[in-house]
């Protein structure tokens, strides 16, 4: 990989740096040179980097740590090339299972819809419709806040870390899985799919809502995360690809490109959407054929973001977003802070996210640490137990991905501890995990009698237990563990 992996201080000069991970410039061959021998020739064949002579060096590693980095690569480009080859199927599979969850809750159950097909009365769903709810909606049904009207009514006596206002952003996380109709329900103020320029679609679905309609004291953003059959969410996800700013660190790149911060096919994209500084017409970046700026989630959502504080004099702003909405939340406050956005940064009250991937390395954190730490922490990372997501990309002494913020973990027990197993794979964690899931699968049997109505999980729900059983990183991803954990989270 480019550069000194985790590097403490600035880097001198405009120099920016990157490394993009490209798998389909690469074939088997290719790979079992470069994964059992380093092989440098091999390895920049699908690694491009903007320093081709410590591209396969690992950031200075040696030896295993070295191996180990190739190794993490390589399932990394495997995977994504599945996923590129199961893009359509994944697809048009979410698409019959959003079809089926609607056709039967929308007809009041199995049992119903068989009643009505019986009489000629079936309900036929309609994508796009308020009625017409996400596969993440249908996993978990509730959609009222734990404490209704507590954040409106107390919102300027909250401390940050209070259950209540954890609980609106969790189930605004959850809410942005869903089609704007659904959204505009509540005070809603906008709704907005960005533009992606590397993917070529509007592909970042974010939404704002404020808690009143007139004098708002809350302004909330949510961003929308990994959509369970989007193959492209998840390839994002396990991305190694990164961008570096000087004097900041290195940022995901597929994060950025998701914010509409620029495309990796002409990497200038990035240095004209992140300078802080007037560039030159000599360095050629305003001659690159950028799409409208009015496209993209970040640019979209900070215009919105101004006027709406212009409006509301005494509002403050809280950024959500579960899974890959939770990177986009966290990374949309650093741009602000890299474009020098003071007068908004003033008006952040605070960052949650629930099972979010890593964003940048450790560099990057101690950056933005004097904009989130003081004077009070404002950045809040929310993990459930074996959640796999949080553990991408994956982290080790090699590697340049770190998390920074404060970290809330819980258990299966929804108790809150320390972080424990950093990254999923660790092959002694392999039995706890599976038997874990047991106990989940366990556990949501039964909360309807040990907690009430409430946390009655459904039979959607228990099945993705159950494939949690061979999979439990992925069925721990779910929000309904994150609102659990939320509202029943007790500390040791």
């Amino acid at each position: 990989m480019a550069g000194n992996g985790d590097t403490d201080g600035g880097i001198s000069g405009d120099c920016f740096r990157y490394m993009i991970v490209r798998p389909e410039k690469c074939g088997v061959w290719d790979w079992m040179k470069y994964l059992l021998w380093g092989d440098l020739e091999s390895g920049l064949r699908f690694l491009e980097s903007s320093d081709r002579g410590s591209v396969a060096m690992g950031g200075g590693a040696g030896g295993g740590e070295e191996a180990v980095e190739r190794w993490i690569i390589i399932v990394s480009i495997v995977v994504r090339k599945l996923l590129g080859l199961c893009s359509k199927p994944m697809e048009l599979t979410g698409y019959g299972v959003d079809f089926i969850l609607n056709l039967i809750s929308q007809n009041g159950s199995l049992l119903g819809l068989l009643s009505n097909i019986l009489n000629g009365e079936v309900i036929i769903p309609k994508r796009g419709t308020e009625t017409f709810i996400s596969t993440i909606g249908q996993l978990d049904e509730r959609v009222e806040l734990y404490k209704p009207g507590s954040v409106t009514e107390r919102i300027l006596n909250l401390e940050l870390d209070d259950r209540a206002i954890m609980d609106l952003c969790m189930m605004a996380s959850k809410l942005a899985y869903e089609n704007d109709q659904v959204v505009k329900n509540m005070h809603f103020v906008d709704f907005y799919n960005g533009w992606d320029d590397y993917q070529k679609e509007n592909s970042t679905q974010v939404f704002m809502i404020c808690d009143k309609p007139k004098d708002a004291t809350l302004i909330l953003i949510s961003f929308r995360g990994t959509e369970p059959f989007n193959a492209n969410d998840w390839s994002t996800d396990i991305d190694y690809s990164w961008y570096e700013i000087p004097k900041v660190g290195k940022l995901h790149m597929g994060f950025l490109e998701a914010l509409g911060l620029g495309n990796r096919e002409d990497i200038r994209t990035f240095r004209y959407h992140l300078q802080t500084e007037i560039v030159k017409e000599s360095d050629g970046i305003d001659k690159i054929n950028i799409r409208s700026l009015d496209m993209t989630a970040y640019h979209m959502v900070r215009e919105k973001l101004r006027s709406l504080l212009e409006e509301h004099k005494n509002a403050k702003f809280i950024v959500t977003g579960h899974s890959l909405g939770g990177a986009l939340a966290i990374l949309f406050p650093i741009v602000l802070v890299i474009h020098e956005e003071k007068k908004l940064m003033e008006k952040l009250l605070g960052v949650y996210t629930f099972g979010q991937p890593r964003v940048g390395n450790r560099q990057l954190g101690k950056f933005m640490e004097a904009h989130f730490d003081h004077p009070v922490p404002k950045y809040f990372r929310v993990v459930y137990c074996n959640d796999l997501v949080p553990r991408l990309p994956y982290d080790d002494k090699t590697f340049l991905y770190k998390h920074f913020g404060v970290c809330l973990y819980y258990n299966s027990c929804y108790i809150e501890q320390e972080e424990p197993n950093k990254n999923f794979f660790d092959i002694e964690q392999l039995i706890p995990e599976h038997a874990n899931a047991v106990w989940e699968l366990i556990r949501g049997l039964a909360m309807g009698y040990t907690h009430g109505q409430d946390y009655k999980e459904g039979w959607f729900s228990i099945l993705v237990r159950v494939l949690g059983l061979a999979m439990p990183g992925v069925s721990a991803h779910c929000p309904t563990n994150y609102i659990n954990s939320v509202r029943l989270g007790k500390s040791m």
